[in-house]
């Protein structure tokens, strides 16, 4: 895959790509790995890995801007980290030994569990008769650059760090899973506002993807065939700088969109997406 100027369409599209990342607090990798796969024709283990090393800049891009915004809660990301950073190594080992067109397989399946969780949480938020308010089990207050106080718990938390250690094993695997289940929990399970959950979610993913961007960029670089090093810079050369810009219009879009339209637009893509890569295999 030759460097030309005929892959200039990459920039603008990661730029979309991060921008609906960062603005929903999913990983950017879920959209860049199927791209990867069916447009450029990468094998899966490629695709994957290059999707976490691009997710790395997007993602870091817009933990900055939530972290400006004072939409991230510290304790709660701490916790989770300490089962979600072992997990993505796991994955990342499981990786290296799955045949390609399993890594896919599980990949779209991945996609469509996912999409119906969002989906789930669509039409649970939809049909609630009331708002539920937010609980206040003295977590302290935390204030947004707004200076509106919000006060809440997180439910569960052992639920919470087992979905951070299995979500970290599924990055590091196929590249999905660690954003998608955390904000089901933040969200759905424990009512976090919607800012910290997204904030949050995606601080956690931050540091879960280097640590599994770093495994892939070792394979690459120790096991990989000769040349894919090369064919991966000749990606992110276009998809880093587009992520980095939407990973600050991302947070930005995010308080002005609704969530319930957002969530049933990403289960609807995500849906999609899935069946059809399933249909390929």
């Amino acid at each position: 895959m030759p460097l030309v100027a005929d892959h200039w369409w990459l920039f603008p599209t990661a730029v979309l790509i991060a921008t609906l990342a960062m603005s929903s607090g999913v990983g950017g990798a879920i959209l860049f790995s199927p791209l990867f796969m069916l447009i450029l024709e990468l094998p899966p283990p490629i695709a994957i890995g290059t999707a976490l090393l691009t997710q790395i800049f997007g993602v870091g891009s817009g933990a900055y801007a939530y972290w400006r915004r004072r939409s991230i809660d510290y304790r709660i990301a701490g916790r989770i980290l300490l089962t979600a950073v072992p997990g993505a190594v796991i994955g990342v080992l499981a990786a290296s030994v799955i045949a390609g067109e399993t890594l896919r397989r599980l990949f779209a399946v991945g996609l469509i569990f996912i999409g119906v969780q969002f989906f789930r949480s669509y039409r649970r938020e939809r049909h609630a008769p009331t708002p539920v308010p937010e609980v206040d089990c003295g977590t302290p207050t935390h204030g947004d650059t707004r200076g509106v106080p919000s006060r809440y718990t997180l439910r569960r938390p052992k639920l919470a760090s087992l979905l951070g250690a299995g979500g970290g094993a599924l990055l590091g695997s196929i590249s999905v899973g660690l954003a998608e289940l955390l904000e089901y929990h933040f969200i759905v399970l424990s009512r976090l506002p919607s800012a910290v959950a997204v904030g949050t979610s995606v601080a956690v993913l931050f540091v879960t993807t280097l640590a599994a961007a770093t495994g892939h960029l070792y394979g690459f670089v120790a096991h990989a065939p000769p040349g894919t090093l090369t064919e991966v810079c000749q990606v992110v050369v276009f998809t880093v700088p587009g992520v980095m810009l939407g990973g600050q219009i991302g947070p930005w879009l995010q308080t002005r969109l609704r969530p319930m339209a957002v969530r049933l637009g990403m289960s609807t893509i995500f849906c999609s997406l899935g069946l059809f890569m399933l249909g390929l295999t």
